[in-house]
């Protein structure tokens, strides 16, 4: 397979430069081989739920879904590895265009897709339509304006295309820098997807889940680069779509009898609705929120002066652990006397922190519905009600659109996305292949919202009034993986779960749905290996894009310009290996939830490269200095305001002042205010700077008629 072809020969590709003869009968041989594969997938699937049915334990079909969908990913990786320079870092420029659709689904699936989407609509309702609008609608930006005419220039990477179009190596270094900063921020969060889903699987500690799940990551992209992360990623989005849609046609079935879950699911929202009006009014439910709202009450009050309430808490642990042990109790009221004591926190510092922690988690759940909005309301607040209604109804809804926009333009201007239409043999082919992508997303996209509807009405309706001593076995499970994702407390002490009364996290609303519904477990196993097989191709994808940056791009074009390709490639699989431990140690911290990171990705993506992009194509005059400072402006303006109104983010940084939002823009869409800054900084500098020489000129009008010969 490997392609005997001088990745050097020129800095461009013409449109009309001679196919390979085989690349027909390749494509055949692949879909020969992806036949068959997903034959044997579906035979894989139907043998462990024979197996289930005849006593093959729960921990076993864990284990062997793990072991074989890892297994099969680095089988690939071995078969695809290569020294060769064109095939490592772009699959040879001959990957198929509906192949290179399947793949750059994958790629695009991540832990965010296909864990936390379902989730967010979960908890937000319409809210979370922005997403889905936002991430659908960047492949139109990608296909109008970016992947053609990236294909036609026929570099290796994004800051490759930089350092060509506007000369020099300071938008190039700039490139690499705003490259591997969005790159690793998404990929922390697709390496804490692996680890939950392995946890879950195996029954390990996160932080090793995360660790095993590295194997396949490693073994894949290591070895072969982008053509084994290719044929990798063809193989995972068979797993993982498969593994989004069997258990929800079976929740839709079990529920209607409509084997359509798109189709009927607007069915299942007026039931939703009709119980969120029931539960909103319920009288249990009044009771734990009344509860909640007296817990939040008492933190308040002790954060206040938490240095007095923290001593208060001690003497009366103390107190109570010597009254205990001076009556001779049971040794279990002592053991629970001397835990109660070794919990408090050990200072003024922690107990704040705690103690705020638990104020903001009493507040939500002393709010109707557990604190989510109902699902089918559109934006919070109301536009004819007071002054602090119609703000808030303002602010929902500007927030909703900042989010769209960032998403659309972070999707056009991501690096290991636009990498993806290096891979196929033309324009014509990358033109297609957006075509394709579109499709295979859409499977997924169009499914989401009605998947979260359907577990909405599961949980509303199976789960809330059942009591605590016959709960399903699977809320012990993931409250033991993560209390924070899954918890229960009888508050009121009735032995009944009110709504108010459980947290569920969005992360595992997709990955617990076959559980919540009473599937069998063998689709559990399923829909884990479809989340680990979305976490690890997103993650071969960001890995091998920071590897390419800095052994391409910075090493190879700035550095030593005459290193031999078999060195290049050498020094992006060591970089790979550092990049890859680093990752995974910041992910075992639990930085933040997978939504905030990915998103943030997406706003550091979208100032940095899209003004730049967009300009280097359509404007001959923008010049490279101009690039350099609006990439520099966008993506500073960005982070800065992360910075200050992200609450984790203001605590690594140590950030005290109060939390400022620039019209109440949330921190997560802070992007709509770099990408603009980004566009004035390149067109004014760019009109105050000399002319581009001729040579750059010509090369732009090459661009972008992509169709026109040379």
């Amino acid at each position: 397979m490997k392609r005997k072809t001088d990745p050097m020969a020129a800095s461009y590709e013409p449109s009309g430069a001679p196919r390979q003869v085989s690349n027909k009968a390749f494509k055949r041989q692949l879909d020969k081989v992806y036949a068959w594969y997903t034959t044997g997938f579906f035979v894989f699937l139907a043998t462990l739920a024979l197996l289930e049915q005849i006593g093959l334990s729960r921990e076993w079909i864990g284990f062997i879904f793990l072991l074989a969908t890892v297994a099969l990913y680095a089988g690939i990786g071995i078969m695809s590895r290569t020294t060769d320079a064109v095939e490592y870092y772009v699959a040879g420029r001959r990957v198929p265009a509906i192949y290179n659709g399947m793949a750059t689904g994958a790629d695009w699936m991540s832990a965010a897709s296909f864990i936390g989407l379902a989730g967010t609509l979960y908890l937000t309702g319409y809210g979370g339509l922005a997403f889905i609008m936002g991430w659908t609608g960047g492949y139109c930006l990608v296909a109008l304006l970016l992947a053609p005419y990236l294909r036609k220039f026929g570099q290796f990477t994004i800051p490759d295309f930089l350092g060509e179009r506007y000369g020099g190596n300071l938008p190039r270094f700039i490139g690499v820098v705003a490259a591997i900063l969005c790159s690793f921020t998404y990929v922390v969060a697709q390496i804490y997807g692996v680890g939950l889903i392995t946890s879950r699987l195996t029954g390990v500690a996160f932080e090793l889940g995360i660790f095993l799940g590295l194997g396949g990551i490693l073994v894949c992209s290591f070895l072969g680069g982008m053509r084994a992360v290719t044929w990798t990623q063809v193989a995972q989005y068979v797993i993982l779509i498969v593994a989004y849609l069997i258990p929800v046609v079976w929740l839709s079935v079990k529920q209607t009898g409509v084997p359509v879950p798109q189709l009927v699911y607007g069915f299942q929202l007026e039931k939703v609705t009709a119980k969120e009006k029931l539960l909103t009014n319920d009288p249990k439910e009044l009771e734990v929120r009344e509860l909640y709202t007296r817990r939040a009450a008492e933190l308040d009050a002790k954060l206040r002066n938490p240095g007095h309430a923290l001593a208060a808490d001690k003497a009366q642990a103390e107190a109570r652990l010597a009254k205990v042990r001076a009556s001779n109790a049971p040794l279990s009221e002592m053991a629970a006397a001397e835990k109660s004591l070794a919990a408090l926190p050990r200072d003024e510092v922690a107990a704040a922190a705690v103690w705020a922690r638990e104020r903001a988690l009493a507040e939500t759940r002393s709010r109707p519905l557990n604190g989510m909005p109902p699902q089918a309301e559109q934006f919070s607040g109301d536009p004819k009600g007071d002054k602090k209604a119609q703000r808030l109804f303002d602010e929902s809804r500007r927030n909703f659109l900042a989010l769209v926009f960032c998403l659309m333009v972070g999707t056009a201007a991501l690096p290991h996305i636009l990498m993806r239409y290096y891979t196929v043999p033309s324009v014509r082919e990358a033109r297609r292949s957006v075509t394709w992508s579109v499709l295979f997303i859409f499977l997924l996209y169009v499914t989401a919202p009605a998947l979260a509807v359907l577990v909405k009405f599961e949980v509303f309706h199976s789960l809330v009034g059942t009591p605590f001593d016959h709960l399903p076995q699977w809320v012990a499970a993931w409250n033991k993986v993560d209390p924070t994702l899954l918890s229960v407390v009888d508050v009121n002490h009735d032995n009944v779960l009110q709504l108010n009364e459980m947290t569920i996290g969005g992360d595992i609303v997709v990955l617990a749905m076959p559980e919540i519904a009473g599937l069998p477990y063998v689709i559990s196993g399923l829909v884990a290996a479809g989340g680990l097989a979305a976490a690890l191709s997103t993650a071969d994808g960001l890995l091998l894009t920071i590897a390419s940056a800095l052994s391409h791009d910075l090493y190879y074009k700035v550095i030593d310009p005459n290193a031999s390709t078999a060195r290049r490639v050498t020094i992006s699989k060591v970089l790979l290996l550092i990049v890859t431990l680093l990752a995974a140690y910041v992910a075992a911290q639990k930085p933040a939830d997978i939504l905030f990171l990915v998103s943030a990705a997406f706003s550091f993506a979208a100032a940095a490269f899209f003004p730049a992009l967009v300009l280097g194509i359509f404007w001959k005059r923008a010049t490279g200095l101009a690039a350099a400072l609006g990439m520099m402006a966008g993506l500073g303006l960005t982070t800065y305001y992360m910075v200050v109104t992200q609450p984790w983010l203001r605590g690594i940084f140590g950030v005290t002042r109060p939390v400022d939002l620039w019209w109440g823009i949330q921190p997560i869409s802070a992007g709509v205010f770099g990408v603009p800054v980004g566009f004035l900084v390149i067109i004014g500098v760019s009109l105050l700077s000399p002319t581009p020489s001729r040579k750059i000129r010509e090369l732009v009008d090459h661009v972008r008629y992509p169709n026109r010969r040379l």
